[in-house]
């Protein structure tokens, strides 16, 4: 889903991936994401395109909901735009036309080679407990019905403790947060029970 928005067709969810996928409105979304605003002139300067090219796939991302032009800055021919909220969940890949599928799993294997290299960076950059890096590895037990409250706890949480961009404290910093779960390959419960006995529930330090 994605935040006060109704919910997308397969043709919308198809075209959103391809977006997402695109290497130059990847780049686009990142600069305005760490910068807050431009305008195609600016990204077409700092992205090595023209700014026919940057015009071009702004108009499209502004389509998407993606981004959105700022009023008090635009004038005449100059757009100025800043990035939306956003947040969406893929629906199960079973229910997916074929064309959809097929730009969920690009998305998904760009998505798998970028968030690879961030989480070695996070080894890499952790200074301990009170250190802006964090890693966090745990085993346990859950029921479906239970893992998808720990979702909702967990998306609850982020939005406690997170600023929009513009009310952010000065000693705030851009943080790349992930989060996934994934259930142990079915078989002997009583085997997994006991080999969860000695297994470590209390996470491990990053460097582990």
């Amino acid at each position: 889903m994605t935040d006060g928005l109704p919910e997308m067709t397969s043709l919308e969810r198809t075209a959103l991936y391809k977006s997402l996928g695109n290497p130059l409105r990847r780049r686009m979304l990142e600069y305005l994401g760490r910068h807050g605003e431009a305008n195609s002139t600016v990204l077409a300067r700092e992205l090595g395109e023209s700014s026919g090219t940057t015009s071009y796939h702004l108009r499209k991302l502004a389509e998407q909901r993606l981004i959105e032009e700022i009023p008090e800055k635009s004038g005449g021919r100059e757009r100025w735009w800043r990035v939306l909220p956003f947040r969406h969940t893929t629906p199960d890949p079973a229910g997916m036309a074929p064309e959809e599928y097929a730009a969920a799993v690009e998305l998904a294997n760009l998505k798998i080679e970028f968030d690879s290299a961030l989480y070695r960076r996070a080894h890499m950059e952790y200074r301990g407990p009170e250190g802006w890096s964090q890693v966090q590895r745990h085993q346990t037990w859950m029921t479906r019905e239970e893992l998808l409250a720990f979702m909702r706890e967990y998306h609850a949480l982020l939005d406690r403790y997170s600023h929009p961009r513009e009310e952010a404290p000065e000693d705030a910093r851009s943080l790349l947060v992930r989060f996934y779960a994934v259930p142990e390959p079915l078989g002997d419960r009583n085997a997994d029970r006991n080999a969860d006995r000695n297994a470590d529930r209390n996470g491990e330090p990053a460097a582990g």
